[in-house]
């Protein structure tokens, strides 16, 4: 194995969804200046179910003409919208249009769709694409995907996203000597202050998009570099010309001797009689359960979980929010890392590993849903318990989409694009199904970041 490759496989990962995460990591500086202000996550949400458009297409195409769609021109078309989109973004996301009367940050929310269709369309795209490579840069990609969303949050940490402090009114009101402020003299009451950043919405933006452009030099790299071009050529299993069942195939009988290959023929022939996906190496039954299960882990990391992972932390202080994120962000390479030096393929382990991370999700959603008092608010050891209940949630369900990941990669190059449709899939059925519990119907509640006052 190639290190540089490694490396171009971690970086080519870092493009899959940095767009996005970036976007939410930096809503509490943008929605200070647009007219939608606060409903901008909703509107966020719609858009990036709105934009799985690009992920159908890509999967019908592949189902109803298999061979002809080519990932490659693909990912450089997407990767390239990537770039200019989040580059436009940097000078134009104040800009706003006069629409039925009322102000609407139109640049803003028609550049963030763009975004939406790149990163969703990179799931059916750029795992694929992996099939070129050996099995062992899958899990650097998924690494390099991992920190697709831990690289924007720790830059938005340093930015200052988000920080506030809290102030005597009365002192508000004397800084600021405005007529709004002056009715809560003498309140008594706390005011939260937000910090000022330590640069600008236009500069991280920028760095969103050269942070695309690194995935994008990458991806070249990864086709064209004479390093990796020789092992693709040198190695049968990546040989251009066989289908991929029969590379599999041919490669596991070029290592047997004359004597063991009928029994092998055999044993292949009982395989493909079990299922007709991929090798057939899974029964109908386990394939039910491999998908089940991808679209469960993605519905609740994707989507269900994080839409209310400000109510299930915020009330334990901001300086809880933000270890939270942080260290939950940083868990998903690091289960990469674990998964590449410790894979356990087995189906059993998967299922425990998926209710164990589900139970501590469970308490995740339970405080947002006692938000703004949940329990051991006022307490040191409620606020390491819920940052330790987001780092394993976020740790054991990112193991169990690196294992699938891994098996449907031995699985074939169909199998890859069924897992980056299902991976889409199940964050939509999350977020279809969060959008009006939290957006419509208003379920869960935030404190006040200074004033919330619970029972002890």
């Amino acid at each position: 194995m190639s290190l540089l490759t490694h490396v171009l496989a971690c970086l080519f990962g870092m493009g899959s969804w940095v767009a996005i995460n970036g976007m939410w990591v930096e809503l509490p500086l943008v929605v200070t200046e647009i007219p939608e202000g606060w409903y901008l996550p909703s509107y966020l949400t719609v858009l990036i179910q709105m934009a799985n458009i690009g992920p159908l297409f890509i999967t019908l195409m592949h189902r109803f003409r298999p061979g002809v769609l080519d990932e490659r021109p693909v990912i450089y078309c997407i990767v390239g919208l990537g770039i200019v989109a989040t580059f436009l973004l940097a000078f134009f996301w104040r800009q706003t249009m006069t629409i039925g009367g009322s102000l609407h940050s139109v640049p803003l929310l028609v550049l963030t769709f763009l975004l939406s269709v790149v990163d969703c369309t990179s799931s059916v795209t750029f795992l694929p694409f992996m099939m070129r490579l050996r099995p062992q840069y899958l899990t650097t990609y998924f690494v390099g995907e991992g920190l697709s969303g831990l690289v924007p949050a720790l830059v938005a940490l340093t930015q200052g996203v988000g920080l506030v402090h809290c102030q005597n009114a009365t002192l508000a009101v004397v800084a600021n000597q405005t007529a709004d402020n002056a009715t809560m003299v003498g309140s008594g009451e706390l005011q939260a202050i937000y910090q000022p950043a330590r640069f600008s919405a236009q500069v991280f933006f920028v760095f969103l998009s050269v942070m695309m452009v690194v995935s994008l030099v990458a991806f070249i790299l990864l086709n064209h570099h004479p390093s990796v071009a020789r092992e693709r050529k040198n190695d049968l299993y990546f040989s251009g010309d066989l289908a991929p069942g029969k590379r599999e195939q041919g490669l596991s009988l070029h290592a047997q001797t004359p004597e063991q290959k009928p029994m092998i023929s055999h044993l292949e022939s009982k395989r493909e009689a079990k299922s007709s996906f991929g090798k057939g190496t899974y029964s109908n039954l386990e394939l039910v359960f491999i998908f089940v299960v991808l679209a469960w882990v993605n519905a609740l990391t994707n989507a269900i979980l994080p839409s209310v992972q400000s109510y299930s932390c915020l009330p334990y202080g901001n300086k809880a929010y933000h270890l939270a994120a942080t260290m939950a962000a940083v868990a998903n390479p690091v289960a990469c890392f674990i998964a590449m030096f410790l894979p356990i393929r087995s189906l059993f382990f998967m299922g425990f590993l998926t209710m164990f991370g589900t139970g501590f999700g469970a308490y995740n959603m339970a405080m947002a849903a006692l938000s703004p008092c949940p329990l051991l608010v006022h307490s040191a050891s409620g606020t390491a318990v819920i940052v330790l209940a987001w780092i394993l949630f976020v740790l054991s369900l990112s193991y169990v989409k690196v294992t699938i990941g891994v098996i449907l990669r031995d699985e074939g190059h169909s199998a890859l694009v069924w897992c980056g449709a299902v991976v889409q899939l199940g964050s939509m059925l999350g977020a279809v199904s969060m959008f009006p519990l939290v957006s419509v119907y208003g379920l869960f509640r935030s404190g006040d970041a200074c004033n919330t006052k619970c029972p002890m």
